[in-house]
């Protein structure tokens, strides 16, 4: 078993956004003695790939980000008169695969009426629609392959500067420019809404809904 610290990302190096270790060689039965022994209430993350076991411990800049995302997207699905079911860091477990997450975010938005109301069992009901990761520093896992094997449909990546959409196609992520869950909000949208939460975030939601409601009403 093999234990080290991860480097920082080189598209966002000057900026570190997560400290992490890896531990490599562990088995499923392993990461689930770990799991067990953690507090369900804690400050890291575990991602567990087939023998890789990435434990993530999320400073400010990645907080910051991970939440203001989840409010950009609970804005446009209430403004878009969807229904959301949030499962957050929820751990994801699918041991067929090998596989187990805790991802920034994730939700069932087009499978909400299928999950609803009760507690979600990743072992017979379908994946969340949309999976969030936030990572500003480099990450031994590689998250794209890794939620395209679980069968998500759609992955964001945001890495402190670049925010990437990712569509699953084939059982494979093709990066796309516009989110197939909101298909009329733009790329740009995203990033103004988180410059100008950087100055105040009520008002970066309330520019968010003004936006919406101007181009709702565009002829």
């Amino acid at each position: 078993m093999v234990i080290a610290a991860t480097q920082p990302n080189t598209e966002a190096e000057s900026t570190i956004g997560e400290n992490r270790v890896v531990i490599n060689g562990l088995s499923w039965a392993g990461y689930i003695q770990i799991l067990d022994a953690l507090p369900q209430s804690r400050g890291s993350r575990l991602t567990y790939d087939d023998g890789v076991l990435e434990i993530t411990m999320s400073l400010e800049d990645h907080e910051f980000y991970s939440c203001l995302i989840e409010c950009f997207i609970r804005t446009l699905v209430e403004l878009m008169g969807m229904r959301i079911k949030t499962m957050g860091s929820t751990t994801m477990k699918y041991p067929k695969l090998k596989k187990g997450a805790e991802p920034d975010n994730a939700y069932y938005i087009k499978n909400q009426p299928l999950v609803k109301g009760r507690n979600v069992d990743f072992t017979k009901d379908p994946p969340p629609d949309l999976v969030v990761e936030v990572d500003i520093t480099h990450t031994d896992i590689d998250k794209n392959q890794f939620y395209a094997r679980i069968g998500v449909s759609e992955f964001w990546r945001f890495n402190g500067k670049t925010w990437r959409i990712y569509q699953l196609q084939e059982n494979l992520y093709i990066e796309v420019e516009t989110s197939p869950t909101f298909p009329t909000v733009p790329k740009e949208r995203l990033y103004t809404f988180l410059k100008e939460a950087k100055e105040d975030e009520i008002e970066a939601i309330q520019s968010l809904r003004n936006w919406w409601h101007q181009q709702s009403h565009t002829p």
